[in-house]
């Protein structure tokens, strides 16, 4: 009798293919902003501005975008180049440099009127734009130069208007305008630092900003009282010129601010009020992300 042999036969699974690397191609993608990064804070910041937020980074396999940041830094190759040099901060040089070009509008703005200068007013107002409105960065969008041609039109139409002396309010305005403005700008990025979510920074980003137009409204009240022209005439379009240095110095698009800066050409005092509360509002938005904080 012959036996039968039952041969068993394991089925073999079908070989997959091993998963990509989802990191590997995320650093492909965003190579220039890994490789030009000086930490991860600037990939952090980077990534944001593409879109990817904490949510996104969890398809990575990273809890938030700051972890993702720093797989990405970390596997970045670099060479020898110096590192870029750290952000400008309240007592640097280049800070006291801006605080004592600041003070120039101011100085000339009061002693030309004291003097009785001729077009004191209209000159003090044209100094206190460049120096409110002129970024210290790039910002986004086309046509650099309309924002600071807006911005003069809208001060000399409320020169013209309203008298020299919203000039010389303006010009005064100026100094503690930059010092405020660059204090947000350091308190913002040590909070940056200090972050583990994006959610987390906006969250403690916005009393920052709160706080710093708070102030400036305070400065430009002292400095239209110190003028002698109305707070309803001073304080809109100073909070306007302030609120656009802020945009555009953190690289900000141009588009909003331009339309604010238009709206201000009309002449009604609602109108200028609803054009400075509007861009406030559009600060709120561009300056509680963590992009707008990253070094240029």
């Amino acid at each position: 009798m012959t036996g039968t042999s039952v041969e068993h036969v394991t089925p073999v699974a079908p070989r997959r293919r091993p998963a990509g690397d989802p990191v590997k191609a995320l650093l492909h993608r965003h190579r220039a902003l890994c490789e030009r990064a000086v930490d991860p804070l600037e990939i952090a910041a980077g990534l944001e501005a593409h879109g990817i937020t904490d949510r996104t980074a969890a398809r990575f396999r990273h809890r938030d975008v700051f972890s993702l940041a720093e797989e990405l830094y970390a596997r970045t190759p670099r060479g020898d180049a110096p590192p870029t040099p750290p952000d400008a901060v309240a007592g640097s040089p280049v800070v006291l440099r801006g605080f004592g070009c600041s003070l120039l509008p101011g100085a000339l703005a009061l002693g030309t009127t004291a003097a009785g200068v001729p077009w004191a007013g209209p000159l003090s107002a044209v100094a206190a734009v460049a120096v409110l409105v002129w970024p210290g960065r790039t910002a986004g969008g086309r046509f650099p130069g309309l924002i600071h041609l807006l911005a003069a039109a809208a001060v000399g139409w409320a020169v013209h208007r309203h008298g020299p002396a919203l000039g010389v309010a303006l010009a005064v305005a100026a100094a503690p305008g930059y010092l405020i403005g660059a204090g947000f700008a350091a308190r913002a990025r040590r909070r940056l630092a200090g972050s583990r979510a994006l959610e987390d920074f906006a969250a403690g980003i916005r009393p920052l900003l709160a706080a710093a137009v708070t102030a400036f409204v305070a400065a430009a009240a002292g400095a239209a009282a110190l003028a002698g022209t109305p707070l309803a005439a001073a304080l809109p379009l100073a909070v306007l010129l302030f609120l656009t240095r802020l945009l555009l110095g953190h690289g900000a698009h141009r588009v909003p601010v331009a339309g604010a800066l238009a709206l201000a050409l009309v002449p009604i005092p609602a109108v200028q009020c609803a054009a400075a509360a509007g861009l406030l509002v559009h600060a709120f938005r561009a300056l509680t992300r963590a992009s707008a904080h990253a070094r240029p």
